[in-house]
């Protein structure tokens, strides 16, 4: 079909092959290659995926129909294939963080801009059900004036989840650590109810594990509505625990767990009853728990904003927001100080 978006995936790790399953399921749609800059990795992978895998970025970029290149490599190894696919005119998904500070977020965005592509980072949490309903009740002003948000993410990640692997944990490929791999996605959905930040104050240790970034995170945020908000990251908080969302407003409030409300209660009104069933698995102890079903959401908003014109969910501005609170916090507990907005510039 002459309408089908070509997909490309740049890397070939676990999160790729999530890629390449949720786009498997796409109507419009089709893989038609991904790109390892390892010829050695690149042919091993080979049996793992229907399209081919590519060692060299100038072939991979010109596969026939190659509309739209998503970014699934580290974290810190975004900006320059990313940088590559959008000078070659590729539209732009970009697997989160969309960089690991806000300068390398800042070129990605400014040159998918002056290219005219579009660029979203996946942030497939805010899909959920749940969320979506929670979302709609906060801008609804049904919680009233907010007073708290509180974003929790006590994960626990063993010894091998660092050992095995060569850039999780580390400054210059991962950012840091359990802030911007883990609770990113949390943080994201918390600034996405909460709005803007005024300043926060934070601190980070590295208690179990021989890593660079940080296993244990904690921060008091200062909302520019006034309202506050504590968020704690960690790998090293056995078993682990699904991530929570606590929404405390002046007519009630409600939390979001594992992608899932568990309460929700109004002034005068009686509490909701909870579903107990889940939209799909979460990370608490295991990264590869998650499912497909909320990638494959995003996928097809995507889509559906390049056939249409609307603006994309979760553009570049938007996945930037979080990562300059993370690395608002970093500073601030090297400094000790608590860090005023803007961050990053």
């Amino acid at each position: 079909m002459s309408n089908t978006k070509g997909i490309g995936i740049v890397g070939t790790g676990a999160i790729a092959i999530k890629h390449a399953q949720a786009i498997e399921e796409l109507t419009g749609a089709e893989l038609v290659g991904l790109f390892n800059p390892n010829p050695k990795s690149a042919e091993a992978a080979k049996e793992k995926f229907s399209a081919p895998v590519f060692s060299d970025m100038e072939e991979f970029l010109a596969v026939d129909g190659l509309d739209i290149v998503c970014i699934c490599t580290p974290s810190g190894m975004h900006l320059e294939p990313g940088l590559a696919a959008i000078e070659a005119g590729k539209h732009l998904m970009v697997e989160k963080p969309i960089e690991i500070n806000p300068e390398r977020a800042d070129q990605l965005i400014k040159t998918a801009e002056e290219k005219g592509v579009q660029l979203a980072v996946i942030f497939q949490n805010r899909f959920s059900p749940d969320y979506q309903k929670l979302k709609k009740a906060v801008d609804d002003g049904v919680f009233g004036r907010l007073l708290m948000g509180n974003a929790y993410v006590n994960w626990f990640r063993n010894s091998a989840y660092y050992s095995t692997s060569k850039w999780k944990g580390t400054l210059k490929a991962d950012g840091g650590g359990a802030l911007i791999n883990q609770g990113i996605h949390t943080i994201d959905l918390l600034l996405d109810l909460m709005g803007e930040v005024r300043n926060v104050y934070g601190q980070v240790q590295t208690t179990l594990y021989p890593i660079e970034g940080e296993d244990l995170g904690a921060a008091l945020v200062n909302f520019q509505s006034g309202a506050l908000g504590n968020i704690t990251s960690a790998t090293a908080l056995y078993p682990g625990y699904p991530e929570r969302i606590e929404i405390f407003g002046t007519e009630g409030s409600a939390i979001l767990e594992g992608g899932k409300l568990t309460a929700w209660n109004l002034k005068n009104q009686p509490p909701l009853e909870m579903s107990v069933d889940s939209a799909g698995g979460g990370g608490s102890s295991d990264p590869n728990a998650i499912g497909i079903q909320l990638h494959l959401d995003q996928w097809k908003l995507f889509l559906e904003a390049l056939d249409s014109g609307r603006e994309v969910v979760v553009d570049g501005k938007t996945a930037r927001k979080s990562v300059a609170l993370i690395c608002a916090i970093y500073e601030s507990s090297k400094t000790g100080k608590v860090v005023q907005q803007p961050f990053g510039g």
